[in-house]
């Protein structure tokens, strides 16, 4: 069978991409497995790279991601299944269906009509993708979902869809990669200091994220405390210049703000995840989040909202805090009451600041789960039992 995506090792930059590479690591335990991915040409066996084809100047992004869709079709003759992974490689998994008469599975990480904002970046693009989405999506043979909420978002978003073709299996973690780490290496080398309590963020910038809801929270943290951003790649210039105005804001009052631009190593993260005094997952939308997987697997207490397949994974007073978040209901997952969020996510976190023996058994509690609850292994198995019933055996 043959599985698309845009990201895959060494050009990963979200949860999608850590999702697949973990993934076909141990899918072919179970199945004779192709990857077909995005970027340049790749060493690992049994993996296929297909580059963008140049457009005219000034052409929308999204005919690009087309243009390299069309290629992994067409590489894919004699398949017998295919399977994609976000919008960016739908597009090739629906025309594989349509052209060889073979089933279509498809993984959602989210949900475009969910992500309004990105209309900001990709222009019309934006639609063009959502359309990509929706008619992938309405004509696959199986649709998996990484978490419970993000099942019950794809049959409201897309009602046409059979509830029985949809199918949950969350997102996993290799616990022997994300493991508490000591080092101090990774502290040393961004200037963060282990002596200090720790609030960690890491992720993207981009509005599901919440990173502008963490920057106005953090005024209300405890001063003793550092507060360390891990920023990837800025969706929008207008959102990167957001951020970087609070940033400034922020660290004018208080000392030890300390930005990280830029994808971690794997040694770095865990060495920065198991310093944490806390880590903080802001996310407005969030259909899993393997972020907070790995904080756990660090042994690092979490403190999250409680919105998409989140609850699923922190367990409120058992790994970590949850942080209530209403919503408006117009798609952009921006809260009713902006200062009210602000202020219980800041509570949350200085509660285990001010509490260290609960943060580490949350800590100690989070490590257990992650061990016993989220192992690719096991995603892999139900992946495969996915395949098995869309091709009758």
């Amino acid at each position: 069978m043959d599985l698309f995506t845009r990201e895959y090792p060494p050009e990963v930059y979200g949860g999608a991409g850590v999702h697949v590479a973990e993934l076909s690591r141990v899918l072919p335990r179970h199945v004779d497995l192709r990857v077909h991915c995005f970027g340049g040409p790749r060493e690992a066996d049994g993996v296929l790279a297909h580059r963008e084809p140049h457009l005219a100047d000034g052409a929308n992004a999204a005919l690009r991601v087309l243009g390299a869709n069309l290629g992994m079709v067409a590489a894919a003759a004699g398949t017998e299944l295919v399977h994609s992974h976000t919008w960016y490689a739908n597009a090739a998994g629906h025309l594989s269906r349509v052209l060889y008469g073979v089933p279509h599975v498809v993984t959602m990480h989210s949900l475009e009509p969910l992500r309004p904002w990105k209309a900001e970046q990709l222009g019309g693009g934006y639609a063009l993708s959502s359309l990509v989405e929706r008619v992938a999506v309405e004509g696959a043979d199986a649709v998996v979902a990484v978490s419970r909420g993000m099942r019950d978002d794809i049959l409201r978003v897309y009602p046409e869809v059979d509830p029985e073709r949809v199918h949950v299996v969350h997102n996993g973690i290799d616990t022997a990669v994300h493991r508490p780490d000591r080092g101090t290496a990774a502290l040393e080398r961004h200037g963060v200091d282990p002596d200090r309590p720790i609030v960690l963020f890491v992720g993207r910038v981009t509005r599901q994220k919440g990173l502008p809801q963490l920057l106005r929270a953090a005024f209300d943290l405890d001063p003793e405390a550092q507060l360390v951003l891990c920023c990837g790649q800025p969706d929008t210039p207008e959102i990167a210049a957001e951020t970087a105005a609070l940033v400034d804001e922020l660290s004018a009052v208080r000392k030890g703000v300390v930005r990280i631009d830029g994808m971690l190593d794997p040694v770095s993260l865990r060495q920065l995840l198991t310093h944490a005094s806390v880590f903080v997952c802001p996310s407005l939308y969030e259909p899993m989040g393997i972020v907070n997987l790995e904080a756990m697997a660090c042994g690092t207490p979490v403190v999250a909202t409680a919105t998409g397949g989140i609850p699923e994974v922190v367990v409120d007073g058992g790994t970590g805090l949850l942080v209530p978040l209403e919503q408006r209901d117009d798609g952009t997952g921006t809260p009713l009451d902006e200062r009210r969020f602000a202020a219980d996510l800041a509570a949350a976190v200085n509660r285990l600041l001010a509490e260290p023996a609960l943060a580490r058994e949350l800590g100690a509690a989070g490590r257990l789960r992650a061990e016993r609850e989220f192992g690719w292994d096991r995603a892999a198995e139900r992946i495969a039992g996915v395949y098995g019933g869309v091709l009758g055996s």
